[in-house]
């Protein structure tokens, strides 16, 4: 522990930000990569059918990310601030209560994909035409492969939280180098004709396993100068610790599981005109991962040394922390919006050939990524709250963005304005969220003296 107390202490800011976020920032891109990569393959069917039905499940797959933040960003955050108090033994057992509190929440999650899965993908979008491709996904991805993928994000998390961030980033940067590999060889080599979605699926779940075996051998070699544990003797004593982890982490989740209902309902409405408007959609969702995923990467990076520097009363050296990652941030959305909008074509062309989806990609991604420098503000004052514990504000801010002004703006833009209202309601929304959670943001602020 004593290099990553100097890093949390002494290190330059920039510096300290740097060796955090860097790696989280290239795992997140990766991750950005290997999910745009089943896209980008099934998409080299030109069979925009596989492309809707692998959008509409991939919805059920990012939920994940919001079981593994419940347990990955609330028990982290946590153990940040408990080691700012020079509490280890107590970190220990947040960390041993985390690791298990993702595989039991993640395993009821994934019994209920299966017994109502049909239903469920029907509600969120998958028509007949692509009702069977979507079970297939959801089944290989989500059903079988949902607690590998889940722990593999919570433990990176935990393990970034003691400072260990070049081992957490490698993690999820093997898992998507991986499938990307595997994706052709499944799709176009060992299966048949006609399962391609099967493949990439089966591609996405065997990665995530290989991951999280990476992750299980690095805490084995760490237990013993690591706070990190999956002790279960350990689970009793983190467990008076619930109510700190959930205030914290179910912002966090709620902020994912909100987008994911979103999300949902775009595709419901979005299919009302039609799949191909639903493949559009998916496509323009994975592109705008790349600005999305920098800016969370940048995000969680900045968490452990905010969380260690508020618990320890080194104000100074937080407050340049939110600073930098926060003009880190809006200067590379700023970058994106400039190359999308004059790429928009091109980019659209990469990933689907058939005319009229082209068409709407095109004009989909030129529309939506105007959203982005918004969106980066929001999620850089929500997760700072977090970092400081304030899990009443953040939940506000979470609560917010989807549930208080994006799913309610989108039937209003739905009914006013048609497909188009529905696409321009990202922007919207997150113009309102932004003067909300500026208000909160100053709000606690003001009130810590900061």
């Amino acid at each position: 522990m004593e290099d990553n107390t100097k890093l949390f202490e002494e290190t330059p800011v920039p510096k300290a930000l740097a060796s955090l976020a860097i790696p989280t920032i290239i795992s997140q891109l990766i991750v950005m990569i290997y999910n745009l990569a089943d896209t980008f393959f099934i998409g080299q069917t030109d069979d925009p059918y596989k492309v809707a039905a692998c959008s509409t499940a991939y919805v059920l797959f990012f939920m994940l990310n919001a079981l593994a933040n419940l347990f990955g960003i609330g028990g982290g955050s946590l153990m940040s601030r408990l080691l700012g108090q020079k509490k280890p033994d107590d970190a220990k057992s947040v960390s041993s209560f985390s690791f298990y509190g993702t595989i039991l929440v993640t395993a009821i999650y994934c019994i209920v994909c299966y017994i109502l899965m049909e239903p469920i993908l029907k509600l969120i979008g998958a028509s007949e035409n692509t009702i069977g491709f979507a079970s297939d996904y959801t089944l290989w991805v989500v059903v079988i492969g949902g607690i590998p993928a889940t722990l593999s994000i919570a433990m990176s998390h935990l393990l970034r939280s003691e400072g260990h961030g070049n081992k957490a980033s490698f993690g999820l940067t093997m898992g998507g180098i991986l499938n990307i590999i595997l994706d052709p060889l499944f799709m176009f080599v060992l299966l048949p004709n006609g399962q391609e979605v099967i493949g990439a699926a089966v591609a996405t779940m065997l990665s995530n396993v290989i991951a999280l075996i990476y992750y299980i051998i690095v805490y084995i070699k760490l237990k013993d100068s690591s706070v990190l544990s999956a002790s279960l003797r350990r689970i009793s004593s983190g467990i008076q610790y619930i109510g700190e982890v959930f205030s914290v982490g179910f912002p966090s989740a709620l902020s994912n599981v909100l987008a994911c209902v979103s999300i949902m309902i775009t595709n419901s409405l979005a299919a009302s005109y039609g799949d191909i408007p639903v493949a559009a959609m998916g496509i323009v969702k994975k592109v705008e991962m790349l600005p999305h995923n920098v800016g969370t990467g940048l995000c969680q990076g900045m968490i452990p040394l905010i969380s260690y520097n508020y618990s320890s009363r080194n104000y100074k050296r937080m407050k340049q922390t939110i600073n930098y990652a926060r003009t880190a941030g809006l200067i590379f959305t700023g970058f994106c919006i400039v190359v999308f909008e004059i790429f928009a074509g091109g980019i659209s062309n990469l990933f689907i050939k058939e005319a009229e989806t082209v068409r709407l990609t095109t004009t989909f991604l030129r529309i939506m990524c105007l959203a982005t420098p918004l969106t980066i503000c929001n999620f850089h004052m929500c997760y700072t709250l977090q970092a400081m514990g304030k899990g009443t504000e953040s939940l506000v801010l979470s609560a917010c963005r989807q549930g208080l002004f994006h799913i309610p703006i989108l039937f209003l833009m739905n009914y006013c304005f048609g497909l188009y209202g529905v696409i321009w309601t990202q922007f919207i929304a997150d113009a309102f969220t932004v003067i909300v959670s500026c208000i909160v943001y100053r709000r606690v602020l003001k009130q810590e003296q900061l």
